[in-house]
């Protein structure tokens, strides 16, 4: 597990391996990744953006951005927190990813990132 906390939003990663879904032979390794984004402080937030980078080992780094998370922007109030399940697909069996979220304080409109830390992504036939 990987925790962050910036702002009073706290943000933890678990990540799996999809063994499933994944083809190591067509080098195609499928992760899932659960969010759970805290709402530690005293202010309703909403999440407008995500931007990740993703690292492959072998084949480089590479960044993903856009609205919301799985199509959605979820207001947080203080106490509350949301939860989502995403994936991502590496090259090579062994990665990195980081990024941050763009918040917007409800109260004023004003917007704020919040880190997003940096997880590992290994899969477990890479060590076979």
């Amino acid at each position: 597990m990987y925790s962050a906390i910036t702002h009073s939003i706290h943000i933890i990663v678990e990540t799996f391996y999809d063994t499933e879904n994944s083809s190591p032979i067509d080098e195609r390794y499928i992760f899932t990744y659960h969010i759970t984004i805290k709402n530690n402080g005293s202010i309703p937030i909403k999440l407008l953006k995500r931007k990740w980078q993703i690292k492959d080992v072998v084949f480089g780094l590479r960044e993903v951005a856009g609205d919301g998370v799985i199509g959605m922007s979820p207001e947080i109030y203080p106490g509350d927190e949301f939860n989502y399940f995403s994936n991502v697909s590496l090259y090579s069996g062994i990665g990195l990813m980081q990024g941050h979220y763009l918040l917007r304080n409800l109260n004023t409109k004003e917007t704020f990132e919040v880190e997003i830390p940096k997880f590992s992504l290994i899969a477990e036939v890479v060590y076979n």
